[in-house]
């Protein structure tokens, strides 16, 4: 991609940066509204069976991954107009979504500003080693690497750690008003908790909300991990990265079906989203369906998808994913081929 193909596909998704008062409000009352209503209806449900509840509390997780999506394009500034309100907005939605508008606005920014440069690592992103970095490391961080990458600890202990204890604490070198946030938010979501279990008391509260919380949790995840660890993603060192081959190349497009797509705020146009993160999410197909050279970026679907639970490990030579059985392999091609004798 050259430097005026760069500029010609920013150019083609710029008309789409703009938010729509009215689309942006609906958003908000035809996902907020509902979500409220499906919580009343999983604590009401209790009353006859917990499996029962769990029908409406999978419902709601799917409308708090779309609350989820109205709060993360506030830290983009690409909801509203106007940066107060998006700020306002994005600090309410954060006490539902158990997120910090300011401490986690920073850590998003920095991952957009260094996705895919592998000399940039470890703000905003997932723990991601290198073949040779794991073949060097010492057990005890190849341990940690393997307890990190696997499934029951990203998916089900991660939510728990991230969301309910990393979230609680402002980062190292935080300015005033990103501290203040964390504290309001924190604050308001203690706030919530004391009056929901006031009203309904803390076994409801705790069957209700942290069923809701730990499959939004999981899905959340889930969408963040393959929309960037699919096998022929884009990493490359600070010398060689590029901004847009990182959207394009390291953002899947993961095409869901039109149900999850709504629900996922659109964010499997997730290589739009990262060539431009000021497209509000309800206009990222439109910029994707109307910039050709978006529709041939890397593709995958709800069963292709899967297959990234294997890709642990980046390989820098083949430029693909690997997963923790395959680097055997590699080690043992690279121990051959560096045994050779030359010619």
């Amino acid at each position: 991609m050259t430097l005026q193909d760069t500029k010609n596909l920013r150019k083609q998704v710029a008309p789409f940066e703009k938010s729509t008062t009215r689309e942006s409000v609906w958003q908000i009352i035809n996902t907020v509204a509902p979500f409220m209503i499906l919580w009343y209806l999983a604590y009401i449900s209790l009353s006859v069976s917990y499996w029962l509840a769990l029908v409406p509390c999978v419902i709601a997780a799917g409308f708090l991954t779309r609350i989820f999506i109205i709060f993360h394009d506030c830290t983009h500034y690409s909801f509203f107009k106007s940066r107060r309100a998006n700020r306002i907005l994005g600090t309410v939605m954060g006490v539902l979504t158990l997120f910090p508008f300011g401490k986690w606005g920073h850590e998003h920014s920095v991952h957009h500003a260094t996705s895919g440069n592998l000399d940039k690592r470890g703000t905003g992103d997932i723990w991601t080693l290198t073949v040779d970095e794991y073949l060097a490391a010492p057990l005890k961080l190849r341990l940690a690497y393997r307890f990190y990458r696997n499934p029951f600890v990203m998916f089900v202990l991660g939510p728990i750690y991230v969301f309910l204890l990393k979230n609680r604490f402002n980062r190292k070198g935080a300015k005033k008003n990103e501290r203040m946030n964390t504290y309001l938010t924190n604050i308001l979501i203690a706030a919530v908790i004391g009056l929901l279990i006031w009203a309904i008391g803390w076994q409801a509260f705790l069957l209700v909300e942290g069923s809701i919380f730990m499959i939004s949790g999981a899905a959340g995840i889930w969408l963040f991990y393959v929309q960037h660890t699919f096998e022929d993603s884009y990493f490359e060192e600070d010398k060689d990265w590029e901004y847009v081959k990182a959207a394009v190349e390291g953002s899947s497009f993961y095409k869901l079906p039109k149900v999850l797509q709504w629900l996922t705020g659109n964010i499997g146009f997730h290589h739009v989203h990262h060539l431009s993160p000021r497209v509000p999410n309800y206009k990222l197909e439109e910029a994707h369906n109307n910039t050709l050279p978006l529709q041939n970026v890397p593709t995958i679907s709800l069963a292709t998808s899967l297959k990234s639970l294997r890709f642990r490990l980046w390989d820098e030579e083949n430029k693909n994913f690997v997963s923790f059985k395959d680097v055997r392999t590699v080690a043992k091609k690279r121990i051959s081929i560096q045994a050779k004798p030359e010619l």
